[in-house]
């Protein structure tokens, strides 16, 4: 019988969230509480890497995180961003959230349909003479820059911002009957706030390949995983379990 459950994102803004329902539909209990947060790197860190911004066309945006971490090293290294700079996006949704910092309609952008990496890269390659600086976190898919390479397309890939793991108050209590997992920092935070952690009848469920993996590998068991066929969202998936386990 599953009553309390971890979800290991912020709570939902929307109370017409999906979360809701399940807690309405099931009599349990979910708590919402992130496992990691993002930080950025210091100017001393992102100096080290020896990487001028100045020197490139376009910037290359996939979230809402390297927005903000990239203007704000511009502003403490006193980078003043040339107003004839192009930017590009991995989605409409992320492009719109640039006016935060820069007048929209004053800018060269261009951003993909789909909010899939092959899709911008796609619409890169049509503007090959451009010099394309690309800000990450430490962790980041090695693929993107294989697919960059492929296309020949001049890039400098560089590092503003980290994922780190969210130290719990312990006083809160951890006393969970499920624990929803969405990447493998997740799964590494809970590790670091508990070594010495047992996992019991605790279940674990978690959404992506790349979590999955992080789970088992540290000797977890993985109770439920999506997406599925039955179920592509996370919150479906859990509906699907509840209604096995909390008959």
């Amino acid at each position: 019988m599953v009553k309390k459950i971890l979800v290991s994102q912020p709570a939902p803004t929307s109370e017409k969230s999906p979360y809701f329902e399940i807690e309405k539909k099931f009599d349990v209990k979910i708590d919402f509480r992130p496992l990691i947060h993002v930080e950025r790197l210091t100017t001393r860190e992102f100096r080290d890497q020896r990487v001028s911004i100045l020197d490139h066309t376009a910037i290359v945006f996939n979230s809402h995180h390297a927005i903000d971490h990239f203007f704000s090293l511009c502003k403490d290294l006193r980078v003043s961003v040339p107003e004839d700079m192009k930017y590009f996006f991995i989605s409409e949704k992320v492009a719109l959230y640039v006016q935060k910092y820069v007048q929209y309609r004053k800018r060269k952008i261009f951003f993909g349909k789909t909010g899939q990496w092959q899709d911008l890269i796609d619409i890169m390659a049509k503007h090959k003479k451009e010099r394309y600086f690309v800000p990450q976190s430490d962790v980041h898919h090695l693929d993107v820059t294989q697919m960059l390479n492929n296309r020949n397309l001049i890039h400098t890939e560089a590092v503003m911002y980290r994922t780190v793991s969210t130290m719990l108050d312990k006083k809160k209590g951890f006393d969970y009957d499920m624990i929803i997992f969405f990447t493998p920092s997740g799964v590494k935070s809970l590790t670091e706030n508990f070594p010495d952690f047992q996992q019991g009848d605790i279940r674990f469920g978690c959404f992506g390949e790349s979590t999955a993996k992080a789970i088992e590998e540290r000797g977890f068991r993985l109770d439920l995983k999506a997406p599925s066929a039955e179920a592509p969202s996370m919150t479906g998936a859990l509906e699907l379990y509840l209604e096995r386990i909390n008959k």
